[in-house]
């Protein structure tokens, strides 16, 4: 696999960068939301920039996904 930096400004395109991801790897958001311990309509919300979604459960969506995130200054 190749690795490929996306630039994040909004939650949006965080959203954005979990849905394509998880469209590369063949998941539907079900498939997905459960191999990440949430319901499927949060993993929805998530995919679509909700703001006040929990950090902590984006991260782990992230790593289940195999998406890393590196800051920058």
């Amino acid at each position: 696999m190749t690795d490929t930096l996306t630039t994040i400004s909004t939650v949006a395109d965080l959203g954005q960068a979990i849905r394509a991801r998880r469209q590369a790897l063949g998941l539907h958001q079900a498939e997905a939301a459960m191999q990440s311990g949430v319901s499927a309509a949060t993993f929805s919300a998530i995919e679509n920039g909700k703001e006040t979604a929990r950090i902590g459960l984006v991260l782990q969506i992230c790593r289940d996904l195999g998406l890393q995130i590196t800051l920058s200054a």
